[in-house]
């Protein structure tokens, strides 16, 4: 799961791994008080369309694995699936009740208006390469899942889409 890639420098991938780590450290040290014990929860979102791997076009997608994770593992895992107008791309302005409580989204892609925007609402976006949700969810808590570079220019292209896009 982890590696260089060509082109890409050192010095970036280490800078990712410790963004990623201390997002992942935060979030899993906040923690819920229920009966006394500390339960430190967090949930991670993963695009899959064909509900076995991993798939591309975050913005269009519209089932995602929900992995609830607390202490640091995972506990818990179910399929969401969403209606068109719930997708990233269909609410463009909010995020649909069913993904509002996430706070890393993993993808095979996503377009630059969306990585920002899931940003500004806290949550950690990760491109990946991993095909598999599961082992990439097991990646990211070891810190060990590589976050790939979204395309500069992968934006909605002319689908039939009937709303408007504001340059940033």
């Amino acid at each position: 799961v982890s590696g260089f890639h060509q082109g890409q420098q050192v010095s970036t991938c280490i800078t990712d791994r410790i963004k990623t780590a201390a997002y992942l450290s935060q979030h899993t040290n906040s923690s819920l008080q229920t009966g006394g014990v500390h339960i430190k929860t967090m949930q991670i979102a993963v695009t899959s369309q064909n509900r076995k791997t991993i798939t591309e076009h975050a913005g269009q997608c519209r089932k995602f694995w929900i992995y609830d994770v607390e202490q640091g593992g995972v506990v818990g895992k179910r399929l969401v699936e969403l209606s068109k107008e719930q997708s990233f791309h269909a609410s463009h302005h909010q995020l649909t009740a069913p993904l509002a409580g996430i706070n890393v989204l993993i993808t095979a892609s996503m377009g630059s208006g969306l990585h920002q925007r899931l940003t500004q609402s806290g949550i950690l976006p990760f491109v990946t390469q991993e095909n598999d949700p599961d082992t990439a969810v097991s990646a990211l808590l070891a810190n060990k899942l590589e976050n790939m570079p979204i395309a500069p220019d992968h934006h909605c292209h002319g689908h039939g889409h009937n709303h408007e896009h504001t340059e940033h």
